[in-house]
């Protein structure tokens, strides 16, 4: 009796070891129940805008290259409009237009293009830089040759046969004398100064070709005058057809008078 009194107290003390696991899983699911029904009501009611905060940072995502493709394409355009006329850009260009627009291209392509921009750009700056200076240099060289013409243009006129070859000319363009007036103002000047630009009287302080008194005269057609034959020349045909009205006339007076 007492022996069966014991198992039917070990019999109802398993089967309330069995029951109590079970009835604590209930309460358990119930809990998780709960809670994802919370969450999932959370979530529903929350506001539209409060949603999209969650999503938008994943969506507006940009790639490093792409912001590394849009600098050099920016840099390329400024090497291309610096070359124009000068180096040829046409495969810049394609380059350009490739990387444009490079978030619809794989990374792999955006960098690959990336380089090549790079590298194009650098080879048109250097080939930009020697085309000027080339092109200051060739500047410099004209420059030089033009003031060498010049100056044995000038060296030239300012012989005396130079200065014989100016008057002849700018007498018969300028005022109508012929070989007949001309020849007057040859021995005319050929008295006074040799047709020599650098004559200078010492008694009086006459000057130059024509030998104006004072030298400064001539300044009023050129402010070379001390220089320049042709300039003193065009002082002295105007000096002569306002005082005497031709050559002759001032080679006449000055024979009788040894001044004009």
């Amino acid at each position: 009796m007492r022996f069966r009194t014991f198992a039917r107290i070990r019999t109802v003390h398993r089967a309330r070891r069995t029951i109590l696991p079970a009835s604590l899983a209930v309460a358990v699911l119930a809990v998780a129940g709960m809670a994802v029904g919370a969450t999932s009501a959370m979530a529903a009611t929350a506001p539209p805008q409060a949603r999209t905060t969650v999503v938008a940072p994943v969506a507006a995502t940009e790639r490093p290259v792409d912001h590394d493709a849009a600098f050099y394409v920016s840099v390329a355009r400024a090497v291309q409009k610096s070359a124009a006329g000068k180096v040829d850009t046409a495969p810049l260009t394609q380059q350009i237009e490739a990387l444009d627009d490079s978030s619809t291209l794989p990374e792999r392509s955006v960098r690959v293009l990336t380089r090549l921009v790079q590298e194009s750009s650098t080879k048109i700056t250097a080939a930009v830089a020697d085309y000027d200076a080339q092109a200051a240099a060739k500047a410099a060289a004209d420059a030089a040759a033009a003031a060498q013409a010049a100056a044995d243009a000038l060296a030239q006129a300012n012989t005396p046969d130079g200065a014989r070859a100016t008057a002849r000319a700018m007498a018969a363009s300028q005022y109508g004398w012929g070989d007949g007036e001309f020849s007057c103002l040859d021995s005319l000047w050929q008295k006074e100064s040799g047709w020599n630009y650098q004559a200078y009287n010492g008694d009086g302080g006459a000057t130059g070709i024509p030998q104006a008194l004072p030298g400064s005269k001539m300044a009023s057609f050129g402010s070379d005058w001390e220089t320049n034959a042709t300039t003193q020349v065009a002082w002295g045909l105007d000096y002569i057809s306002r005082g005497y009205g031709s050559p002759c006339s001032a080679w006449g007076h000055s024979q009788s008078v040894n001044w004009y």
